[in-house]
């Protein structure tokens, strides 16, 4: 598959998600109670729930969730841009830290959440918009009762590797609704 091909695809991808999506908002606490992981995200992409403001500010989004399995694809603008003339590093941290926590949110059952508690971001190869689209990959390695475990990375639609990244996450259980 050539790159235009990789890319055509992406593109098509990127309209199918859209297409679903409802607007950019925060769920509430009663909305996703109840709901596993892979239950949110599903809701997400059927417009049931509103995607997170977070990917319109950063102009990203989800693309693919499995259980331990999170896909997003991102436009590395110029707006993101430091003052060197490339992407800045936080706009990988944020699409990796996207991605592999949603790894680890679409593997937890129904009562269970998670929280980011490291983040390790390793940049390889500069970004500019020369690249109009990347995928930002995670996976979990290790799903336990308290700790959690993912890897991600960053790729261009010709496979070349630009970051990635491993986090830890603390699971926890999620309060019923009416409790402290």
């Amino acid at each position: 598959m050539t790159d235009i091909d990789v890319m055509e695809r992406w593109e098509a991808d990127e309209a199918r998600v859209r297409a679903g999506l409802a607007a950019p908002g925060t769920a509430t606490a009663a909305q996703v109670a109840g709901l596993s992981g892979m239950q949110v995200f599903e809701a997400i992409f059927a417009g049931a729930l509103p995607q997170p403001p977070i990917g319109d500010s950063m102009d990203f989004l989800p693309i693919h969730m499995a259980p331990g399995e999170a896909v997003f694809q991102g436009r590395p603008g110029r707006r993101y841009y430091n003052p060197l003339g490339t992407v800045h590093g936080g706009w990988f941290a944020t699409l990796l830290d996207s991605a592999v926590g949603c790894a680890v949110h679409a593997a937890l059952p129904a009562g269970r959440g998670y929280t980011t508690l490291e983040l390790k971001v390793n940049m390889v190869r500069a970004l500019t918009d020369d690249v109009a689209l990347v995928r930002a990959e995670g996976k979990v390695i290790h799903l336990g009762r308290q700790v959690a475990t993912a890897e991600g990375r960053i790729v261009g639609p010709d496979g070349k590797l630009y970051a990635h990244a491993s986090t830890t996450c603390l699971v926890f259980e999620v309060p019923a609704r009416g409790k402290a």
